[in-house]
Parts: C-alpha cells; sequence; structure tokens
C-alpha cells in the first residue's frame, strides 16, 4: 500500500466537473493499493495515517494530528503510485492490484477511517478526477511498503 499524504487547508474532488468530495483542513490521502496488500495491510497504513502528528502546536512545532485540530481526510484512490518505469519510459503497473480487490481495500480503508469518527470524503474509484486542494505549508509525506516491512 501507497500513501500519499498532503496536510491543506481545502480540497474537492470533482468527476465531469461536478464535486463530489469536499473538505477544509485536513489531509488529502492518495491510496494506491498494491496486489499483495490485505487488511492488515490497510489497518497498519490507517492507524499510521490518522496518529500522523503533522499540524502545528501553539510554539509552532509540527506535534497535533488529525483529531487534535478536528481535521478532515479526502480519500482518492490512486493506482499509479504503482507506476514502474525502471524499464523503458512507458510505465508498467503490474504491481497494483487488480481493480477489484484494489477496490475492496479501498472501501475498507474508507470505512474504518469513518467508524472511528473522521469525516472522510472520497473520489470515484476508477473515474476520471479533478482534483484541486490549498496545500497547507506544502507538507506532503509519503508512507509506503519500505515503513511498512521495517
Amino acid at each position: 500500500m501507497k500513501l500519499v499524504i498532503q496536510r491543506v487547508k481545502e480540497a474537492a474532488v470533482a468527476v465531469d466537473e461536478k464535486v463530489i468530495g469536499k473538505i477544509s483542513k485536513g489531509y488529502v490521502v492518495l491510496l494506491g493499493v498494491g496486489k499483495e496488500d490485505t487488511k492488515e495491510t490497510a489497518d497498519f497504513y490507517r492507524n499510521k495515517l490518522l496518529k500522523l502528528r503533522i499540524f502545528e502546536d501553539e510554539q509552532g512545532k509540527t506535534n497535533l494530528s488529525l483529531a487534535d485540530v478536528s481535521g478532515e481526510l479526502l480519500i482518492i484512490s490512486q493506482f499509479t503510485l504503482y507506476a514502474d518505469a525502471s524499464k523503458g519510459n512507458r510505465p508498467s503497473f503490474i504491481n497494483a492490484a487488480a481493480p477489484k480487490e484494489a477496490e475492496e481495500l479501498y472501501d475498507y480503508f474508507v470505512l474504518k477511517c469513518k467508524e472511528q469518527g473522521y469525516t472522510v470524503e472520497t473520489g470515484s474509484f476508477g473515474a476520471d478526477m479533478k482534483v484541486s486542494l490549498v496545500n497547507d505549508g506544502p507538507f506532503t509525506i509519503v508512507l509506503d511498503e519500505s515503513i511498512y516491512k521495517k
């Protein structure tokens, strides 16, 4: 599983020029599912995401979590995080999960975030989406297999 997390002041996702998800302060999460990922993998990354302390406290230190600032989540599926362009110039996506399995884990990830009380907006799995955001910082974190396998 791979997550690109952007701390934002606001963000939205649109399909066919219609906004389908919109948040204020929080995280935009681009979520890629790999072919070997499981619910346990999703649980690990969800817990890591929700415990990240990357919002500033009164002293300007990144010491506050999403819950501490009543932040929201905009979670967008993005299989292209598994692009491999090591051979040639046309990326391969062989390490991305098949669409059915990827959608199931994506939906599971979103559901578990909601069950923990977070406001969660989403894109539309497999759709051509337009994402707009105001990155706060900018502050972007990448979580991937190198973290999980340690």
